[in-house]
């Protein structure tokens, strides 16, 4: 398994979801590309009245019940409108192929969220609408950044605890554990809060001070 498919496992695993990797191998007559990288399941997904957002955070994994997810690990690269345009093996998983894969896996009937896991999306607003776009009308359901993967799985693991299970987590885990992942580092995930101003008090620095008759 890859690192980046190992990152992406270990999310979903976090999230409670059952996760099943779609082969063991590496065939070398086959186009990777059109090979689902995972099955997942939620046990117990939450309901949910207000359709998905298509840029997936942590907390909206919790109302997806069953997804195909396939994961594009090219850790330099933006999935920019041109990208995308220049790259359409990125959509093989939404033919009909993939569908009856996962119609024996999941079974007939059931209704499946085709997830994509990007490195980035454009940061320009023009950009990243065209990008969602293309992605939408090419049959994705929903992306997850690797950057937001990466942050929980930093968030949720704790220096304390021994990940002899997961080779991915113990090494977060040391790295917490010898200051690599600072409080202030994580600040960086979280939105910044407005400082508020203090008023002067009367007679600071010359403020508010009476005159003096002259």
């Amino acid at each position: 398994m890859s690192v980046s498919e190992t990152i992406v496992r270990e999310f979903f695993e976090l999230r409670g979801f059952l996760v099943h990797q779609r082969r063991k191998f590496v065939s070398p007559n086959a186009r990777d590309e059109e090979e689902i990288d995972f099955f997942v399941l939620n046990p117990r997904p939450a309901a949910g009245a207000e359709p998905l957002p298509f840029v997936l955070a942590s907390a909206d994994l919790r109302r997806v019940e069953r997804a195909i997810v396939v994961v594009k690990g090219w850790h330099t690269e933006t999935f920019s409108p041109a990208r995308l345009a220049s790259t359409p093996e990125i959509f093989r998983f939404v033919e009909p192929a993939s569908f009856r894969q996962a119609a024996r896996f999941f079974g007939d009937g059931v209704t499946l969220t085709k997830i994509l896991i990007v490195p980035a999306l454009p940061q320009d607003e023009a950009a990243r609408g065209q990008s969602i776009e293309l992605l939408r009308a090419k049959g994705v359901d929903a992306v997850v950044p690797f950057r937001t993967l990466l942050a929980d799985l930093v968030a949720e693991t704790e220096p304390n605890r021994n990940y002899q299970k997961s080779d991915l987590l113990q090494i977060i885990r040391v790295l917490k554990n010898y200051d690599f992942f600072r409080e202030s580092q994580m600040e960086l995930f979280k939105p910044k809060r407005r400082r508020r101003t203090r008023p002067e008090e009367p007679g600071k620095d010359g403020a508010n001070q009476p005159e003096l008759p002259g």
